[in-house]
Protein backbone atom coordinates (compact mmCIF):
# COMPACT_ATOMS: atom_id res chain seq x y z
CA UNK A 1 0.00 0.00 0.00
CA UNK A 2 0.86 3.46 -0.75
CA UNK A 3 0.65 5.56 1.95
CA UNK A 4 1.00 9.87 2.16
CA UNK A 5 2.03 10.31 5.42
CA UNK A 6 5.35 11.72 4.80
CA UNK A 7 3.05 14.73 2.80
CA UNK A 8 1.47 15.98 5.91
CA UNK A 9 4.64 16.50 7.67
CA UNK A 10 6.26 18.20 4.82
CA UNK A 11 3.47 20.40 4.19
CA UNK A 12 3.47 21.11 7.63
CA UNK A 13 7.36 21.55 7.59
CA UNK A 14 6.58 24.21 4.74
CA UNK A 15 3.97 25.93 6.13
CA UNK A 16 1.54 24.97 3.85
CA UNK A 17 -1.97 23.99 3.73
CA UNK A 18 -4.21 21.73 1.84
CA UNK A 19 -6.28 24.72 1.15
CA UNK A 20 -2.97 26.80 -0.10
CA UNK A 21 -2.68 23.56 -2.34
CA UNK A 22 -6.46 24.02 -3.54
CA UNK A 23 -6.87 27.65 -4.38
CA UNK A 24 -2.83 28.77 -5.23
CA UNK A 25 -1.69 25.59 -7.18
CA UNK A 26 -4.90 24.19 -8.78
CA UNK A 27 -4.64 20.40 -6.90
CA UNK A 28 -8.59 19.37 -7.12
CA UNK A 29 -10.56 18.85 -3.50
CA UNK A 30 -11.14 15.27 -5.02
CA UNK A 31 -7.42 14.68 -5.25
CA UNK A 32 -6.84 15.79 -1.64
CA UNK A 33 -9.34 13.70 -0.41
CA UNK A 34 -7.53 10.70 -2.33
CA UNK A 35 -4.39 11.79 -0.17
CA UNK A 36 -6.23 11.85 2.55
CA UNK A 37 -6.98 8.32 2.51
CA UNK A 38 -4.05 6.81 0.45
CA UNK A 39 -6.52 6.29 -2.53
CA UNK A 40 -4.92 5.97 -5.55
CA UNK A 41 -3.79 9.44 -7.45
CA UNK A 42 -1.61 9.87 -10.57
CA UNK A 43 2.58 10.12 -10.90
CA UNK A 44 1.66 13.87 -12.61
CA UNK A 45 -0.21 14.42 -9.41
CA UNK A 46 2.77 13.26 -7.05
CA UNK A 47 5.11 15.27 -10.29
CA UNK A 48 3.48 18.31 -9.26
CA UNK A 49 3.58 18.02 -5.06
CA UNK A 50 7.10 17.62 -5.90
CA UNK A 51 7.37 20.96 -7.49
CA UNK A 52 5.33 22.85 -5.60
CA UNK A 53 7.03 21.85 -2.09
CA UNK A 54 10.15 21.49 -3.95
CA UNK A 55 10.93 17.98 -2.31
CA UNK A 56 11.90 14.31 -3.00
CA UNK A 57 8.97 11.94 -3.81
CA UNK A 58 9.96 9.94 -0.32
CA UNK A 59 8.73 13.39 1.09
CA UNK A 60 5.09 12.46 -0.14
CA UNK A 61 4.79 8.81 -0.30
CA UNK A 62 6.33 5.80 1.40
CA UNK A 63 5.45 2.53 0.43
CA UNK A 64 3.78 -0.28 3.43
CA UNK A 65 3.96 -3.47 2.97
CA UNK A 66 0.47 -5.26 3.02
CA UNK A 67 0.07 -8.11 5.53
CA UNK A 68 -2.13 -10.27 2.77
Amino acid sequence: MMSFEPLWETLKQKSLSTYKLINEYGISKGTIDNLKHNRNVTLLTVEQLCRILDCKVEDIVVYVKDDV
